[in-house]
């Protein structure tokens, strides 16, 4: 640093404020500064300034299952908003659903260098009292009932699985099944809470549960059971790449969509407008959640001070070709 100063003919103050982007540096001074820097190949060193500072501008997300769309895209909501803060991010995978994994995974986020942590987590392992964060970081949770103790920021799942239901049932159908997520998740179970609840509010009775794993090929199979009861008119699937399994069943049955079943998926994937037909979806502002968790952490970190609650992102409900009334002989 003393040597860019020198060169630039400015203090080694004037380098510090200019290399960890402070205001109140003459535009001139500062272009001088980085040409210094530059010829020089000054660096300033991260690890130097975050023991000076007291904070490392990075988050650490601690992620179960890659595989899923909303995951994945969850975590490149959270990166980007970080980036945006000028934060980097630390990820660490569990790849294995188990108290032992998270525990470690939290484990080594306490050793490296994060200010805070987002958990992506979306099966029951953050309710066990053996599981420990790390004393010293902020925590949020996207996808979890944890709002007692953690910041939890989610989508509305409930609400947006009963909208996709009450429009099923306004295009006249008697009932609706479901294509559920895995019984582990949260994110499967609210959706079918708002399944049952839309439901039961019109005064139906809801049909037996199926369940996937969240795959398409989990979808397909739901879709052959769907086949063996031929008073099914319309199925709310609960995300976009299982719906895309049923339309497979469906077809390769000669079933028509959305003449003879109709089907409403879950997340509003990219792709889900170019299905065949163009699917019916719950649209989830990956984005929003993103924002809010890392606004949240931020939060935290300037404060010091942990929060609680929830914070729940609205869903909205998008109509394409995939659903429409019941084909006249269900009457």
């Amino acid at each position: 640093m003393a040597d860019v100063a020198r060169l630039a003919g400015v203090s080694a103050q004037t380098v510090s404020r200019v290399s960890n982007g402070f205001p109140g540096v003459v535009e001139a001074t500062r272009q001088q500064v980085l040409a210094a820097m530059k010829e020089l190949g000054y660096r300033p060193n991260s690890a130097a300034r975050a023991l000076k500072r007291g904070d490392f501008r990075t988050l650490g997300v601690i992620l179960f299952n890659m595989s899923t769309t909303g995951n994945m895209r969850t975590l490149e909501a959270v990166a980007t908003s970080a980036a945006e803060e000028g934060y980097a991010t630390t990820l660490l995978p569990v790849t294995v659903p188990t108290q032992d994994e998270v525990r470690g995974a939290f484990t080594r986020l306490g050793e490296l260098a994060v200010d805070g942590i987002v958990i992506v987590m979306e099966v029951h392992l953050l309710d066990t009292a053996t599981v420990s964060l790390p004393p010293s970081a902020q925590v949020v949770v996207v996808d979890s009932n944890a709002g007692d103790r953690y910041s939890v920021v989610d989508t509305d799942q409930a609400g947006g699985a009963a909208a996709a239901v009450r429009h099923l049932l306004d295009l006249g159908h008697r009932t609706v099944w479901h294509v559920a997520g895995p019984a582990e998740s949260f994110a499967a179970e609210r959706r079918v809470a708002g399944w049952r609840d839309a439901l039961a509010a019109a005064g139906r009775l809801g049909p037996v549960v199926l369940r996937g794993d969240w795959s398409a090929e989990s979808g397909y199979r739901a879709g052959r059971e769907l086949l063996k009861h031929s008073g099914c008119t319309a199925v709310f699937v609960a995300n976009d790449q299982m719906a895309l399994g049923v339309l497979r069943a469906l077809h390769e049955a000669g079933r028509r969509v959305p003449e003879d079943v109709s089907v409403a998926g879950f997340d509003d994937i990219p792709e889900a407008a170019s299905y065949t037909p163009p699917l019916t979806t719950v649209h989830q502002d990956f984005a929003e959640v993103g924002r809010r968790c890392v606004a949240s952490v931020l939060r935290q970190i300037r404060n010091g001070e942990a929060e609680r609650g929830t914070d729940l992102v609205p869903t909205r409900l998008v109509v394409r070709a995939s659903t429409a009334p019941p084909p006249a002989y269900s009457d």
